[in-house]
């Protein structure tokens, strides 16, 4: 019994020993990509940097009602609402010559990731394309689309799901 007790205290010694090595090699690992570091742009300009301006956003909001444009299921097509709340948003990105939009597609939490990856894109799209209809120049929009991976309402109900189906412009250096 004896000897099996030593043989458990020197099994267990080695453990330890070999937790604190993997410890290190654990804390000396390259840290995992933080939300800036990842790339997620469906439509890149490099000369845009995605630095959010929550000043500015609130001022963006506050003159065109909104930063927020909504969508029907499985649609990309902007409904006169989405229209109206893009045009008071491109009036006021064209009085702000020194700021950038990136805008943001998303969609609820139905269908594949992949399918609502693309389903985001394309919002996000639609709407860049508006404001770039209303004298927007594009170099100053970027795109990204989260599909459905950042809901802004947590549920499985038609509220939470229509709140889901947008694209947002924000405001960025």
């Amino acid at each position: 019994m004896r000897r099996h007790n030593i043989a458990l205290i020197g099994v267990a010694a080695i453990a330890i020993a070999g937790c604190s090595k993997k410890d290190e090699a654990v804390e000396s690992a390259p840290a995992a990509p933080t939300y800036e570091e990842v790339d997620t742009t469906t439509d890149v300009n490099d000369d845009i940097d995605l630095v959010e301006l929550p000043g500015a956003q609130a001022d963006l909001i506050a003159a065109a009602g909104s930063d927020t444009v909504y969508f029907a299921t499985d649609e990309h097509l902007l409904d006169d609402a989405a229209k109206a709340t893009l045009a008071a948003q491109a009036r006021w990105l064209l009085s702000n010559r020194s700021v950038n939009a990136s805008i943001e597609g998303h969609a609820d939490e139905r269908g594949t990731r992949e399918y609502n990856l693309a389903l985001g894109e394309r919002r996000a799209n639609a709407a860049r394309d508006y404001l770039v209809s209303q004298g927007v120049p594009m170099t100053r929009l970027t795109t990204v689309s989260w599909g459905k991976e950042r809901p802004v309402a947590i549920g499985s109900n038609e509220t939470a799901w229509a709140q889901n189906r947008r694209a947002v412009t924000v405001v960025v250096q």
